[in-house]
């Protein structure tokens, strides 16, 4: 049996859908909030800040002025790179198996992730996916020269384009709003999951949405009996 997709290339987002960053984020987040005198957040509450450009966050959830923002992003990346990237990160269930399995399929794959891009090559790399991929395109360090979602689509898109990839079908899977409209200002598709930081109405506008990897699984890969043209 062959197996192929109906997609020339996917696109990944990466918290909250590859991987389950939420420990060391939410310990971060306390560190960061306490030091500049604002409200400790809850684990309920991690799913306002998993997903959009934490300068963003830091502006629409505990009302810093963009100048607070810059100094509490640049307070919280600091932590991070002394924890080290991947530390109490972990996977969700199966995808790294369906990522490994849709390479050997030789469908083009790339992240196109809103954390800095450090982190997400740093990632992929100690989870042994980065071979997996053409490309890794994610935010820039400041997270405000390139961190919006549609332009970090955009960057993946041209990134696998410049590696000869056909990206005329291009899909997206994510698990935010923030993917669904990003993804829908090239046009491109998104498969909405529902295991990662998300209230329920955020997967409007997506082509369709999931609850099990089994379920992405046959909508990203299909046996030549069962796929179509």
């Amino acid at each position: 049996m062959t197996i192929r997709s109906n997609w020339t290339c996917i696109l990944w987002d990466v918290d909250g859908t590859i991987v389950d960053a939420s420990d060391g984020i939410l310990r971060r987040l306390t560190i960061t909030l306490e030091h500049f005198g604002k409200p400790e957040p809850t684990r309920a509450e991690l799913v306002h800040w998993i997903g959009p450009p934490m300068f963003e966050s830091f502006q629409a959830n505990v009302g810093m002025t963009p100048d607070e923002a810059t100094e509490a992003v640049s307070f919280y990346r600091v932590l991070g790179k002394a924890d080290g990237y991947t530390t109490g990160a972990k996977l969700f269930d199966g995808v790294a198996d369906l990522i490994h399995d849709v390479a050997a399929a030789g469908v083009p794959q790339a992240t196109a992730s809103s954390k800095p891009e450090v982190q997400v090559v740093a990632l992929m790399e100690h989870f042994d996916l980065a071979t997996d991929l053409t490309a890794i395109a994610g935010a820039t360090q400041d997270e405000k020269t390139l961190s919006a979602k549609a332009d970090i689509v955009a960057e993946a898109l041209r990134r696998l384009r410049a590696a000869g990839v056909d990206t005329s079908r291009p899909v997206l899977v994510g698990d935010r709003h923030h993917d669904v409209e990003g993804g829908a200002e090239h046009g491109v598709p998104v498969i909405f999951v529902r295991w990662g930081f998300s209230w329920p109405h955020e997967s409007e506008g997506a082509q369709a949405a999931v609850d099990t990897i089994d379920e992405l699984r046959a909508l990203l890969l299909l046996d030549d009996d069962t796929a179509t043209d």
